[in-house]
């Protein structure tokens, strides 16, 4: 097969330059870039509380009082749908004494959200409507000591929330990759990816830091190495092409494959505006700093990260199906079983390169060989970013 599509990203340097490397090599992050807690807190500061973070399923908040509770960079932010069913979010932190509002990771609130230290109570807007001997404090104005509002938006079936006070341009910054990925948005749109439902949910806690996630995704240098099921159903994969080096390609299926499964096997009923140009080919994308999304003609899968420390990532992957494929309990197993097959082995990778990023050997980083040298502008990206500021 021959490619012919521009790379995604050309002309970047790589995040450092102390190194003389041949021509072919460019230099990785420092070990310490995985594992330092000084570096971590800054990332937390200024990418995760900064930009646009996935945080819930927007199906998981059903209805009114439906909430849940999500780390985003060093904040617990309460996520929740208002009596309109409008998606809200608050930092989870009482406005009395600052204890934390919900403990729970989910739950379904039935008027209020109350504190359990001196019950100060809010609607689900955020207005502080009952606390003890409130009536004897008429200068309290009940907006104004209300929770702590979050930016939020509801896109592709997820509440997005952004903590910033003046949060980026959300077409600037996640719609963005997508183009930048893709070639356009539009491409996405045919997945029709808000309109389907939640087939499979598995959680895997990765002892590993969040970059190192993102770096093995993005390329397929290792493909051939540990990932046997992946290569029979997509074959170039075996040459280490990573899709998404090059913009709007996707990887094609094997002569003898018939569906994004386990074995090759027929999948499940095609999503019907997926076009004939994107039949029997996977789709990978980076949307920054904590997605990944995956396309195929059937489903689609989203990975969400949630860095909890230097070494300690939660991912939590959905499989989505059309809904009649769902609510008609077709057998899932071998569709799933591929995705979760490649997670499980891009994990335990991660995990073993984790375990090295405090060796003296590998202080100065390591090397990125050509087909990786797109991972260099992610390098750059993080740098920048926990750079940009104090």
């Amino acid at each position: 097969m021959t490619v012919t599509d521009s790379p995604a990203t050309a002309g970047t340097t790589g995040a450092t330059a102390t190194k003389t490397l041949p021509n072919s090599l460019l230099p990785t992050l420092p070990g310490s870039a995985y594992s330092d807690s000084e570096m971590f807190a800054r990332e937390q500061a200024l990418i995760f509380e900064q930009l646009w973070f996935c945080a819930v399923r927007s199906a998981d908040l059903a209805k009114p009082g439906a909430f849940k509770t999500v780390q985003v960079g060093r904040e617990s932010i309460l996520v929740t749908r208002s009596r309109k069913g409008e998606a809200r979010a608050f930092f989870n932190i009482c406005r009395h004494r600052g204890a934390k509002l919900c403990t729970a990771e989910s739950g379904e609130a039935k008027r209020s959200f109350q504190c359990p230290y001196h019950a100060w109570t809010y609607d689900f807007e955020g207005k502080l409507i009952a606390a003890p001997n409130l009536t004897s404090m008429p200068d309290i104005d009940r907006t104004e000591y209300g929770l702590r509002k979050v930016h939020v938006r509801e896109w592709l079936g997820y509440i997005w929330v952004c903590l910033a006070a003046d949060p980026p341009s959300f077409d600037d910054t996640v719609i963005n990759d997508v183009r930048t990925r893709l070639g356009d948005a539009e491409s996405l749109e045919h997945y029709g990816v808000e309109n389907l439902e939640l087939g499979k949910r598995i959680t895997y806690d990765v002892k590993a830091n969040w970059k190192l996630i993102i770096e093995n995704f993005m390329e397929c240098y290792h493909c051939a190495t540990i990932h046997p099921e992946l290569t029979e159903v997509l074959p170039e994969f075996a040459d280490g092409l990573a899709a998404q080096f090059f913009v709007g390609h996707g990887a094609l299926f094997g002569e003898e494959v018939k569906g994004f499964t386990v074995d090759g096997s027929e999948g499940l009923d095609r999503i019907p505006n997926v076009t004939e140009e994107q039949d029997r080919r996977y789709y990978a994308i980076t949307v920054r700093p904590q997605v990944f999304i995956n396309l195929v003609p059937d489903h689609v899968i989203i990975h969400r990260m949630f860095p909890l420390a230097p070494d300690h990532t939660i991912v939590e992957c959905d499989w989505l199906y059309l809904p009649e494929v769902v609510e008609s309990g077709k057998d899932l197993t071998k569709s799933v079983e591929l995705f979760h097959r490649v997670n499980q082995q891009d994990f335990e990778a991660c995990e073993r390169c984790q375990a090295a990023t405090d060796s003296r050997v590998y202080a100065d980083g390591g090397v990125l060989v050509p087909s990786e040298h797109h991972i260099a502008e992610f390098h750059n990206w993080v740098l920048d970013s926990v750079n940009s500021k104090g």
